[in-house]
């Protein structure tokens, strides 16, 4: 305001040259473009559009992931438990024991199928480590391998005492959800399903064990075959 007057807006260009709000030059350094104020609504839905895409391609690869990661877990697991299996029984039939006359000592193997599996049971007496201690105890055992169904499932449980007490053991599952559990004997060379020493009269020459077990959509049989390494 000069001598009471308003004085009216000057906007310069890039002359330096002055000029009124209505008087502007055609060369402003401030031009308002009105169609610079917003997204319009096609561009919203583009962006919305793309947005779904990308986070149903997200959504979708993640558990892909996850979905690979658990079947690679129970995989596996289920390669961890039939080693170990594998191992134990390789372990116990190598040391099974048995001396004719006496009744205490057996190998029997029972030939049987659940939903149609091979489902295989076994006993035997094998050596195992004592107890330490004081505590009266024996290098003898008495093992047993039992195929059961749980829920639709073949189940192998195992239990194990000593050959001198009279105490029943506890089974507990040594493997879930098999596909087949099958015990082979062999019998100078031929291969049979069912032994017991009370009516063969010794240990046989060689034990096959399959133990079969789901992978993925797959069945997938692994095998040991074992020799009795003590025989009287």
């Amino acid at each position: 305001m000069t001598n009471g007057r308003a004085c009216p807006l000057i906007i310069t260009d890039k002359t330096g040259t002055g000029h009124g709000v209505r008087g502007a030059g055609k060369n402003p350094l401030f031009t308002l473009h009105p169609e610079s104020q917003g997204f319009t609504l096609l561009e919203l839905l583009v962006a919305l559009a793309l947005l779904v895409v990308i986070a149903a391609a997200v959504y979708g690869s993640y558990f892909t992931v996850i979905r690979g990661r658990d079947s690679a877990t129970a995989g596996m697991e289920a390669l961890r438990e039939t080693t170990a299996t594998l191992a134990l029984l390789r372990k116990e039939i190598s040391s099974a024991l048995y001396r004719s006359g006496d009744k205490k000592l057996s190998f029997v193997v029972e030939d049987r199928d659940q939903f149609g599996k091979p489902a295989s049971n076994i006993t035997l007496t094998t050596l195992g480590m004592m107890r330490p201690g004081d505590v009266p105890s024996s290098d003898l055992r008495e093992v047993r391998y039992r195929t059961m169904d749980r829920e639709g499932k073949l189940l192998l449980a195992r239990s194990e005492k000593e050959l001198f007490f009279t105490i029943e053991p506890q089974s507990y599952p040594q493997m879930e959800a098999l596909e087949g559990f099958l015990v082979e004997c062999n019998d100078n060379g031929k291969w049979v399903r069912s032994w017991d020493t009370a009516l063969n009269g010794k240990l046989p020459d060689a034990v096959r064990i399959t133990l079969s077990v789901k992978d993925g959509d797959r069945v997938v049989s692994y095998r040991a075959i074992v020799r009795p390494r003590l025989r009287q």
